[in-house]
């Protein structure tokens, strides 16, 4: 069996946990499934309102509506995750049936500075140092917020989220990740702009394009070490990035059906 085929399985076994999930969103599509998560996961924005800690999500309703008793009660028992004008991260987010759970800041089991847990990785392989390098914020804690649709959430981009986010979280600022993008030579900072891996990019240039993978496998084979990041599940496109030390040697596009049918796509790079 070679070595892609070995992923499309392991890829399937994956989507076999997930399945659930899909199933419930009937009209969300595993592609906004998939936007929803690499569009709002790691993403800055500064608080329009105070944010209280608490141990349970914080509901926040499509039309930015929350409850004040409720929100007022946590922030009198846990303290505030974020005053009025601190930048914040979102951390995790979670896609359920009708809600999407957003944890922000790490959420209430980070401890001491949330931001001292959160890395991305930068230089050599394996790698991983603090964002908070070039990070400007200082909100004092982590919370979970919980976008309320009330009903199945069908078609939907991160920016309609964020658009119903916007009363109590603005994400129309430039992030410390964004600043660094644009330091990104003119070829890499359209492949990232266009959401395309290609080769030569690092490990934070392609996290900065297509987002974090859903699985990582590494071979030696003839004493050179690779590794694949593996994108998308079965049925559908599932991408391998192959790194080989700190860049990517090659971008590999399949499509993939439940039954480990493998078609590779006639672009690869």
């Amino acid at each position: 069996m070679s070595q892609t085929s070995r992923m499309i399985l392991a890829c399937v076994a994956a989507a076999s946990v997930i399945a659930p999930v899909y199933g419930d969103q009937k009209k969300l599509t595993n592609d906004e499934h998939r936007e929803l998560l690499r569009g709002l996961t790691a993403e800055y924005a500064t608080a329009k309102v105070p944010l209280p800690r608490s141990k349970k999500a914080l509901n926040l309703q499509t039309n930015g509506a929350f409850d004040t008793q409720e929100w007022t009660a946590a922030n009198k028992q846990y303290g505030l995750a974020a005053r009025l004008g601190d930048l914040v991260q979102v951390t995790k987010v979670e896609i359920q049936k009708d809600a999407i759970i957003l944890e922000i800041n790490g959420g209430m089991r980070a401890k001491g500075a949330w931001k001292d847990h959160i890395s991305i990785g930068m230089g050599g392989p394996g790698a991983m140092n603090p964002i908070n390098g070039g990070n400007p914020t200082n909100a004092p804690g982590g919370t979970t917020l919980a976008l309320r649709f009330n009903e199945p959430i069908g078609e939907i981009t991160s920016a309609d989220v964020k658009k119903m986010l916007k009363p109590v979280l603005d994400f129309n600022q430039q992030s410390a990740i964004e600043q660094y993008a644009e330091t990104l030579p003119p070829e890499v900072k359209k492949a990232v702009a266009e959401k395309r891996v290609i080769t030569g990019m690092d490990r934070d240039q392609v996290i900065l394009a297509v987002g974090k993978p859903l699985r990582k496998d590494r071979e030696t084979i003839d004493g050179v070490e690779t590794e694949d990041w593996i994108y998308g599940t079965p049925p559908g496109k599932v991408m391998f990035v192959t790194f080989q030390g700190a860049k990517v040697v090659k971008v590999k596009e399949t499509y993939a059906g439940l039954g480990g049918t493998i078609a590779d796509t006639p672009k690869q790079q």
